[in-house]
């Protein structure tokens, strides 16, 4: 039987990126894995990603949650570290990871 941890070993996404997706879609851990696996692999995939995990900081932001907008801050960080898309920005004008 595969546990969580080798799904995760598998999907090529990070599990802090993983808790993301599964957060924002509202979907079972173990099927944010196979998505995000998908994603990372789709040609607009990484994008999405990244979109995901900034609308989780927005939300996270307006409901006063900074331990959650930190973390998934940190997430966004790490994704673009490990899959970089030459310049993109998370905002218009700001660099990656910067926000208000």
């Amino acid at each position: 039987m595969l546990t969580r941890e080798d799904c995760l070993a598998l999907c090529d996404v990070e599990e802090d990126v993983v808790d993301a997706i599964a957060e924002h879609e509202h979907i079972p851990t173990i099927v944010a894995t196979e998505l995000g696996h998908y994603l990372v692999h789709s040609p607009d995939g990484e994008l999405r990603i990244r979109r995901i995990i900034l609308d989780d900081i927005d939300a996270a932001i307006a409901a006063c949650d900074l331990k959650r907008a930190t973390r998934l801050k940190l997430a966004l960080r790490h994704f673009a570290e490990n899959h970089p898309i030459p310049g993109w920005t998370d905002r218009p004008g700001r660099p990656l990871g910067v926000h208000p």
